[in-house]
């Protein structure tokens, strides 16, 4: 059992979802079920343009959803390339229950959706479709740092019972090319648990996190005696070390070890994340490099 009471983080300031997953916990749900239902907040909230059925679309009109889950026994699911169902943080926990794979792609895990009775959705909201139309008047590939273009919801949980679990789920950058799948599906990348360490999750620049598998990195950094705050840091200083563009995008970092202690880091200031406990759910503003 955890000696501590239950504690929730997640990505930037969405402060529905992560009230939704403490207030779970404090009623003595499990970590993962907490996480689940508090990615669902955004993955049906239609005013964030890059989670779930709010979000872009890419370069040919179409959105496209990614997502992962973790639990504290390790075992994981991921879908990519989701262009039939909103609920993909739902639809990874079944990959990773019914299935005897990690990740389902494409047209499988959009096969797999309906036999899994996922309602088949159209994503491509009326707003998605007109800003795509003003896109492909002036087409330009930046993300823009800290503006709602690529920024996924990651959550991470610890439960009454000492167990972890994080959810993350995207729909990806603004405009991508057909086919494109960043970090947050990626286990290792945009997340990572180790019950007997803690947990990790990103957000930002899904390629640049990719290069250094930053999730895992900072559980590992955490398992090597880092706290989750020098462990974020140092995950952040190493993308730093090894691309001289660091000031051209953006990539943060939540962490949590396996005693409730939080810790976040960023390139860019303006990164925000949540944090849940004892019914409290603050807004904790991310240290930067820049």
């Amino acid at each position: 059992m955890n000696s501590k009471s239950p504690v929730a983080i997640c990505t930037w300031q969405f402060e529905k979802a992560n009230t939704t997953v403490g207030k779970l916990l404090d009623d003595g749900h499990d970590a993962l079920g907490a996480v689940i239902a508090g990615a669902s907040v955004e993955e049906q909230n239609l005013r964030n343009t890059t989670v779930g059925k709010g979000g872009d679309t890419d370069r040919e009109g179409n959105v496209s959803l990614d997502a992962c889950v973790m639990n504290h026994d390790g075992d994981c699911g991921a879908v990519v390339c989701v262009t039939n169902t909103s609920h993909v943080s739902a639809l990874a926990r079944k990959v990773m229950e019914e299935t005897p794979h990690v990740m389902l792609a494409g047209s499988g895990a959009e096969e797999f959706a309906i036999k899994m009775n996922f309602a088949d959705e159209n994503l491509v909201t009326a707003r998605a479709e007109k800003s795509w139309k003003e896109w492909l008047k002036s087409p330009e590939y930046k993300p823009l740092i800290n503006i709602e273009n690529h920024d996924t919801i990651g959550l991470l949980a610890l439960d009454k019972r000492g167990h972890m679990a994080g959810a993350c789920s995207t729909s990806g950058l603004s405009y991508k090319m057909k086919g494109r799948v960043g970090d947050s599906p990626i286990i290792g990348s945009g997340l990572f648990i180790d019950n007997e360490v803690g947990g990790a999750a990103a957000t930002g620049m899904g390629e640049e996190i990719m290069k250094t598998a930053g999730s895992f990195l900072i559980v590992e950094l955490m398992r090597n005696g880092l706290s989750p705050q020098e462990a974020c840091e140092e995950a952040i200083n190493r993308i730093i070390r090894k691309n001289k563009n660091f000031k051209d995008f953006q990539v943060a970092y939540i962490a949590m070890d396996y005693q409730g202690n939080t810790g976040t880091y960023c390139i860019h200031s303006g990164f925000t994340m949540m944090r849940y406990q004892n019914s409290i759910n603050q807004i904790i503003k991310a240290k930067s490099y820049l």
